[in-house]
């Protein structure tokens, strides 16, 4: 049988759909109001939260007759595992410092989990200013230049589903959110072979990204570099663009493309 005409589990669904809705609230929940957000019932929601507290990948803080539950760093050491794992930055170490030091930014390497962009790789500049753009960074990938020169070059069958799940960015210059408009944006990303976010994500910050592929042409992630808005210019913008279509041309070819 083919594994895409198999029936999905039910129970993994909801088991999943409890740990991401534990990870995605800002604050801990107790068992009546996860049920609520995960939209699971009450009895099988306890069954899952306890076996996740059993699997040290939840815990819960009693206060009277309250538990209240959050995620545990478990998850964070499974990602740790599987970057290593992956290490993109080996494939084009050197150019990614060689860049950063010609640059004058950090370069980063992301890829696309879910609905989410993960930073795996890092060429970080010396001095006291640092970007919060750490390998293991997690940020929600319709508000990054990362996620962007991704999803401008995925099939349909995985953009559709990431298009219900596009975020409001807090940033001053964050327009609305809808289908369209990201839509129009990826558009032009996919022409220009680049994507630029400016201050959506966040103020005073700007980044652009270029993609790279993997063997059979698939979008395997991007390339990108973060920098304060005032400081990228439109003659740096332009060594930036130059810059990283050439690094990611590197990647896509050592990774087959």
């Amino acid at each position: 049988m083919d594994s895409s005409e198999r029936s999905p589990s039910p129970a993994v669904a909801r088991t999943l759909t409890v740990l991401e809705t534990l990870v995605n609230s800002d604050e801990e929940l107790t068992l009546t109001a996860l049920a609520k957000k995960a939209n699971i019932p009450l009895a099988t929601c306890a069954s899952i939260v306890y076996t996740l507290e059993q699997r040290d990948y939840a815990s819960r803080r009693v206060v009277g007759r309250s538990h209240f539950w959050r995620p545990t760093l478990r998850l964070y050491g499974l990602a740790t595992q599987l970057i290593r794992k992956v290490d993109l930055s080996s494939v084009a170490n050197r150019e990614l410092r060689e860049v950063a030091d010609r640059l004058g930014m950090p370069v980063h390497i992301g890829v696309l989990t879910g609905t989410s962009i993960v930073y795996v790789a890092k060429a970080a500049l010396p001095g006291f200013i640092q970007f919060d753009t750490y390998p293991g960074k997690v940020a929600h990938y319709n508000l990054t230049a990362l996620g962007k020169a991704i999803a401008a070059y995925l099939p349909e069958d995985e953009l559709g589903p990431l298009l219900g799940h596009l975020e409001q960015g807090y940033g001053p210059k964050a327009g609305p959110v809808n289908e369209e408009t990201f839509r129009a944006e990826l558009a032009r990303v996919h022409k220009q072979g680049y994507a630029f976010e400016d201050q959506e994500e966040q103020a005073d910050i700007s980044c652009l990204a270029a993609p790279f592929f993997a063997a059979g042409g698939h979008v395997a992630g991007a390339v990108g570099v973060t920098s304060f808005s005032r400081d990228l210019t439109r003659e740096k913008r332009k060594q930036a663009q130059t810059a990283l279509m050439q690094l990611a041309a590197t990647i896509s070819e050592r990774l087959g493309a």
